[in-house]
């Protein structure tokens, strides 16, 4: 009992691990087209969580009562002192890549990791981040330091852990191959998966097909007003999943939130408006495709109530 009470201690109070940083030597091409399809992406993966008054400056995130203790996302406009201004364009690869930070520390596990990540889409969320868009602007707000709970200190230690790389150019498939394409876009670029499976601690970033439940839902949100959204189920399964949804509906409910029984889905599932038909259409020809699950995550929410 001493040698937990000892451990417990240790994960508590001890500070969190650190990682060898490094700069990954690559040369950041900026145009227009490079900036327009950056901010693109960010639009879908970065404003939810970072956007704050116009700027992507960060906010809390998390609560001090949720299982992640009080967690805010950071200040990644240009400001030099609370923003990413310090980074090299290689160190911003290489957190996105790994998740290591410029200090040696780990992006936390909410922070989405991009190890798949096409070598063209990367340089254009850098060339985005750099440009002169009005959101990443400095802006001298500094985001108060996390508190985050002995579960993520635990996972920190024995779970979450920075990711390899090997500096081996990645390509993203031709969209021609819509189910390649689509496995491309809801994992490696949007990261779909992480949202639309059970629990990010048990994600696997790496291989996401091997995270248990893929894309089953089941994942617990908290709303403004302090309800519950759980993320719904996105395999083929015909009672619990989209098995009798069309192409059409699917695109619907991604691009403009609205669901095949007329209601809207629920933050924090924003509407991509972003996406093309086209890439609606590859990541549900990629549903297809994946197991199909029977999760009914209606039942969670009559759990929860009760």
């Amino acid at each position: 009992m001493l040698v937990l009470l000892i451990a417990a201690a240790y994960i508590n109070f001890a500070p969190l691990p650190t990682y060898e940083t490094k700069s990954l030597d690559i040369e950041v091409v900026s145009d227009s087209t490079a900036v327009a399809e950056g901010k693109r992406m960010a639009q879908m993966v970065c404003f939810q969580c970072h956007m704050n008054n116009g700027k992507l400056m960060g906010g809390i995130m998390e609560e001090a009562d949720s299982p992640f203790g009080l967690i805010h996302t950071p200040n990644i406009t240009q400001d030099i002192e609370n923003g990413i201004g310090k980074y090299t364009d290689g160190e911003l690869a290489y957190l996105l890549r790994t998740g290591i930070k410029r200090d040696g520390g780990y992006a936390p596990p909410w922070m989405p990791k991009f190890p798949h990540l096409a070598d063209k889409d990367l340089n254009n969320i850098i060339a985005y981040l750099r440009s002169d868009a009005p959101e990443v602007q400095p802006s001298d707000v500094a985001q108060p330091d996390d508190q985050p709970s002995f579960l993520v200190k635990m996972l920190l230690r024995v779970a979450f852990k920075p990711l390899p790389y090997d500096g081996k150019p990645i390509s993203a498939p031709p969209a021609t191959e819509r189910e390649a394409f689509g496995n491309y876009l809801a994992t490696a670029k949007l990261d779909c998966f992480g949202c639309h499976s059970p629990d990010f601690k048990t994600q696997n970033i790496l291989e996401p097909e091997k995270t248990p439940g893929y894309f089953s839902g089941g994942n617990k949100f908290k709303t403004e007003d302090h309800g519950l959204v759980i993320s719904a189920n996105l395999t083929p399964d015909n009672s619990t999943g989209i098995g009798n949804w069309t192409e059409e509906q699917f695109i619907r409910v991604v691009k403009y939130g609205r669901k095949p029984d007329g209601t809207n889905v629920r933050p924090p599932m924003p509407p991509f408006v972003q996406l093309t038909d086209d890439e609606a259409a590859a990541i549900w020809a990629y549903l297809q495709t994946v197991p199909s699950i029977k999760q009914d995550v209606s039942e969670m929410y009559e759990a929860k109530i009760k």
